[in-house]
């Protein structure tokens, strides 16, 4: 067995030196890495994005701790893995979110208000699944944040399908469910949508079963946007879709995020599911969050 050992005799080489230390390391959970070792303030150099861009398609969820960015560092840094998308939700005045937005429980004055303006983001959903071309990447930096809770959990969609039962996996593998603003909606009980909105965002079938298109990997593609199965009884695809749901957000599936002031956070909705934890005082603390979203591609 002496070839198991290192020799120090003239000749031998002992054990090499250990390589770089890696930029990212994981998180505690069933997904996601997080740095302080990045400072986004500055331009970063090509190896560094492309570490970036690597830990992004590893670990689908990155956390880079300790930044102070204003819109225009945010919005040059989500440029990096693609086309900013622009937004439909209005707000409480009937405008629209700019590229770079907030997400709070405040009203118009800025007080916390403990029923939000947007309901929807307290149920699982990957964002923009009812888009022709649904969004690739989300990204929140934390302004202001409640003394403890306001939390953000993931699901691992990719995890979640490889652990179904190869039965499962044949019965669902090519169908398709249909994606619905409208049916989100009602889902959550929030404001209908506009004619507007409707016209611009019809519902649209996508994949049940989604394959990355970098990894290759096949992962669940459902959420709150699922209305139905095409080509299924109603009553049964919405079974199904809620079976599939409640496989898929098990706790070995999840990381629950607990947010610290100056968080970078950015997730791949291609293969996650998130949602907002409403597990503070959200009528007495304010949580200010400030928001952009990469344009994806067809879900194929």
């Amino acid at each position: 067995m002496e070839h198991l050992h290192a020799q120090t005799a003239a000749g031998h080489q002992g054990p090499p030196p250990p390589g770089p230390t890696p930029l990212f390391r994981p998180l505690s959970g069933a997904l996601g890495a997080e740095t302080d070792a990045i400072d986004l303030s500055r331009p970063l150099d090509a190896a560094t994005i492309e570490a970036v861009r690597t830990a992004f398609r590893e670990h689908h969820l990155l956390v880079i701790r300790n930044q102070s960015l204003d819109k225009e560092r945010m919005y040059r840094f989500a440029e990096l893995f693609g086309p900013i998308e622009s937004h439909m939700i209005r707000l409480a005045d009937g405008s629209k979110w700019d590229a770079v937005h907030t997400i709070t429980n405040l009203d118009a004055a800025g007080n916390p208000v403990a029923k939000p303006f947007i309901s929807s983001n307290y149920f699982w959903h990957t964002d923009k699944s009812f888009l022709a071309e649904p969004s690739l990447l989300t990204m929140l930096h934390a302004v202001e944040l409640p003394p403890n809770g306001g939390d953000t959990q993931f699901a691992d969609m990719t995890k979640a399908y490889d652990a179904l039962p190869d039965a499962t996996k044949r019965r669902i593998d090519g169908l398709k469910s249909v994606q619905s603003l409208e049916f989100m909606r009602r889902y959550t009980g929030s404001a209908p949508p506009t004619e507007d909105d409707i016209a611009a965002a019809p519902p649209i079938a996508h994949p049940l079963v989604r394959t990355h298109p970098e990894t290759g990997r096949k992962s669940l593609y459902i959420g709150m946007y699922s209305s139905h199965i095409e080509g299924m009884p109603e009553e049964d695809g919405r079974a199904l879709l809620e079976e599939l749901l409640a496989h898929a957000t098990q706790d070995r599936f999840l990381y629950t995020h607990t947010w610290q002031l100056g968080d970078l956070v950015f997730w791949d909705n291609r293969c996650l599911l998130h949602r907002a934890v409403a597990n503070f005082e959200m009528g007495k603390h304010r949580r200010v969050l400030m928001r952009i979203v990469v344009k994806g591609t067809v879900p194929s």
